[in-house]
């Protein structure tokens, strides 16, 4: 058997994606324009049967891992990408291989169920809470208000709304992928997490500042910021964020994913000297987390001119326990707090209530979210609570800086992360025409 070459699998799995993401937006439209048992018929391919359609006739997430065939007894080992469509949660073919379950540890034949993206929308989306249980009426538009922000070594940027709004340099929109019954649009980051690791090991004085770190048994990042908040004493300065006015970050040091989508896009540092203290690193890590939070304000104010209604973040992922990366975008994000689910491993939740349904502990992701909130063994809330129109936040709220100071001081700072990327056309212009 041929050795299978992993860059072109994953090249096709690509493109598949992209496939499945156009025809789903094309199948939605025929969904309702015909009914749903002739537009069943029609989408049903002629050799191969089509499963796990939604009653409504709607197309649900494929499932598309070439890998999977490998992994799973899914009987269509034929086709790279499978032809099968599956709910979230649905199991898939017998279960785990016998090869599979050797190597993991697990019994062969054990149930995997169809998976979400990287964040999925079950886990995520926990933390906004309970309705209250007198409501009677469900607002079908509250969870459209809502940016979820998956925050690690990149970040994604997901949102839903009730139509579809086709938003240029954001993904999407993708009928049904995170939440039933909604469109998907995804923006994100491609280096948050992995850029400040950049910022902080490349300094020269990164190792004098592990080492005062590992004595005091903290992590970099909180002796960074008690540095910070000593220099704001220090220097007498107004507010942390002020320490910040002479030195401008633009992070796209691996380009920019949303909303510019240009792969080309760089990072910039304005504001350099020959200082080469623990505080200059500081001041930099600072720079550069507001140059995080600043990107994700352009995320939103895109979408939000695009259709979206964003005014709540919700967020996970390694970055939260940073306290000064989540106040920092609370401040530079206008009008929108952030907040926080019970559950510090959200994303691993999803994958569990998931495994629940394909397990058949559950016969729904819906009745599974239902039990594991009546057993108080969840935060309350995931998909199926944030339909409803009326809510009680249960995990801890970041709200911006009631000082007016604070956004009069990002809104310029904003503007010229803004002119940092424009400069760089005009430097690309001039360099092309004078290879030209």
């Amino acid at each position: 058997m041929a050795p299978i070459d992993d860059s072109k699998e994953q090249w096709m799995e690509e493109d598949a994606r992209l496939y499945l993401q156009i025809r789903n937006s094309i199948d939605s439209e025929m969904s309702n324009a015909l009914p749903p048992d002739e537009y069943a018929l029609l989408l049903k391919p002629a050799s191969t049967p089509t499963t796990a359609l939604a009653e409504s006739g709607k197309p649900y997430t494929c499932r598309m891992s070439s890998s999977s065939n490998r992994v799973i007894n899914s009987g269509a080992t034929d086709h790279m990408t499978g032809r099968s469509v599956a709910f979230p949660g649905h199991p898939l073919g017998s279960g785990l291989t016998p090869d599979a379950a050797k190597k993991l540890g697990l019994r062969a034949g054990t149930p995997v169920g169809t998976s979400l993206i990287d964040a999925g929308g079950v886990g995520v989306m926990e933390s906004v809470a309970v309705p209250d249980p007198e409501a009677k009426e469900y607002d079908k538009e509250a969870i459209c208000h809502r940016l979820v922000l998956v925050c690690g070594t990149s970040t994604c940027h997901m949102a839903v709304s009730c139509s579809k709004l086709f938003i240029p340099g954001v993904w999407g929109p993708f009928w049904s992928a995170m939440v039933p019954e909604y469109w998907l649009t995804e923006g994100g980051q491609s280096a948050t997490g992995a850029l400040l690791d950049y910022i902080i090991e490349n300094h020269v004085a990164s190792p004098r500042l592990a080492n005062r770190a590992a004595s005091q048994n903290i992590s970099v990042f909180e002796l960074l910021n008690k540095m910070l908040e000593s220099m704001v004493q220090d220097l007498n300065s107004p507010f942390l964020a002020a320490l910040t006015e002479d030195i401008h970050v633009h992070p796209d040091f691996h380009g920019n994913r949303s909303p510019i989508a240009d792969p080309k896009a760089k990072g910039v540092v304005c504001g350099l000297t020959l200082d080469t203290s623990e505080k200059q690193l500081a001041l930099l890590y600072l720079a550069t987390v507001q140059g995080i939070a600043y990107g994700t304000r352009h995320i939103v104010e895109h979408c939000n001119a695009h259709g979206h209604r964003i005014d709540t973040l919700l967020a996970c992922g390694g970055l939260l326990k940073n306290p000064l990366f989540l106040q920092e975008h609370a401040d530079v994000v206008d009008g929108c707090s952030i907040v926080l689910p019970r559950e510090s491993e959200s994303v691993l939740l999803g994958a569990a209530i998931l495994g629940a349904v394909a397990s058949k502990k559950y016969s729904s992701l819906s009745d599974a979210l239902k039990a594991l909130n009546a057993a108080g063994q969840a935060p309350l809330v995931l998909v199926l609570w944030l339909c409803l129109g009326i809510f009680s936040l249960l995990g801890m709220v970041i709200h911006p800086a009631k000082d007016p100071k604070v956004k009069k001081y990002h809104d310029p700072k904003y503007r010229i992360f803004r002119e940092l990327y424009e400069q760089q056309l005009s430097h690309h212009l001039i360099m092309a025409q004078a290879l030209a």
